[in-house]
């Protein structure tokens, strides 16, 4: 019997519910009246995205991250939340109390008013967030024109890196190591960038189930071919890999959990997106082109080699 993976199980959704001209995007809009509201939902589980050494008042506000960084790539200004959780039996108050002050910290960090949600009892912990916000417009992935240029916010391959530390006990103790584990453990989404550039992004995306996946739905989406000239990743990754004898792409593209924005802009407001990144602090980095043609390529010595989607999947991975 074949196993479906993530994607496979959103379509049988998709066809169930008759939606057969659906566009993935990273989150919902539909409107109430003249407001357009714009709905994201995601899960933390702590079996498969918890690892041992991280607490869990990290975990709850991370549960939080993963919705706010799509508000940030889309643009939109998140303001309310509800949060269901899913408790073991017998759980403590101690514990109760680190989780509520993870999710009081993602409340202060994003300027977000947690309205309410629901409690209920099962073998683990689960959290499963949903933001609400409203715009007139959001920012789609697709929109990328034949000669924007594309950027990053970045650097990548540090999560990839602290969760190679995490599960397999790595025993590291300098200072990349701790730079690598604090990107898992709490992770900074770029909501003020987001927020201050959406009207130069021509498409953007958020980059958490890895670059190459984000690259590649990008360019299907714009029907345009997207070329990779510089890896965004600095030089104690490139250390890093080489000192463990692991492939510096699956660092860089595939490794995921990275709450960046890619997006894509015109050449003529790049100077914009480099003074707003200096002014809000975010470091931004232009990775490549778009071009016309499909799939995406890294391109070395004046030659490409296709980028595949190689990215997170569950049920897969």
């Amino acid at each position: 019997m074949k196993k479906l993976d993530e994607t496979e199980i959103i379509k049988i959704f998709q066809k169930t519910f008759g939606n057969k001209n659906f566009i993935s995007e990273d989150v919902e809009s539909f409107r109430i009246g003249t407001v357009n509201m714009i709905v994201k939902v995601d899960t933390l589980v702590q079996s498969t995205d918890i690892p041992s050494q991280m607490n869990l008042t990290d975990a709850a506000r991370k549960s939080v991250v993963a919705c706010i960084s799509d508000f940030a790539a889309k643009g939109v200004k998140p303001k309310f939340g509800m949060i269901s959780i899913n408790l073991p039996k017998g759980i403590s108050k101690k514990t109760i109390g680190k989780i509520s002050q993870g999710f009081k910290r993602a409340s202060k960090d994003f300027k977000i008013n947690i309205l309410g949600g629901d409690t209920n009892q099962g073998k683990e912990i689960v959290f499963h967030v949903c933001i609400f916000g409203s715009a007139g417009k959001i920012i789609h992935r697709k929109g990328a024109n034949v000669g924007d240029l594309i950027f990053v916010t970045g650097p990548f391959g540090y999560t990839a890196a602290g969760l190679e530390i995490l599960l397999k006990n790595m025993r590291e103790n300098d200072n990349f190591s701790r730079k690598a584990k604090k990107s898992v453990m709490r992770p900074e989404p770029r909501l003020d960038f987001g927020l201050k550039n959406k009207d130069y992004f021509t498409s953007s995306m958020d980059s958490s189930d890895g670059l190459s996946t984000t690259l590649n739905e990008m360019a299907k989406q714009s029907k345009c071919k997207f070329v990779i000239n510089n890896i965004p990743c600095k030089k104690d990754i490139k250390e890093f890999s080489k000192k463990h004898k692991k492939n510096l792409e699956r660092f860089v593209f595939h490794g995921g959990e990275e709450y960046e924005i890619v997006f894509t802009v015109a050449k003529k407001n790049k100077s914009k997106i480099i003074r707003n990144a200096i002014l809000s602090n975010t470091p931004v980095i232009e990775v490549g082109q778009v071009l016309k043609g499909t799939g995406v390529f890294i391109e070395k010595n004046k030659k490409l080699k296709p980028l595949k989607d190689l990215g997170w999947r569950h049920f897969k991975n």
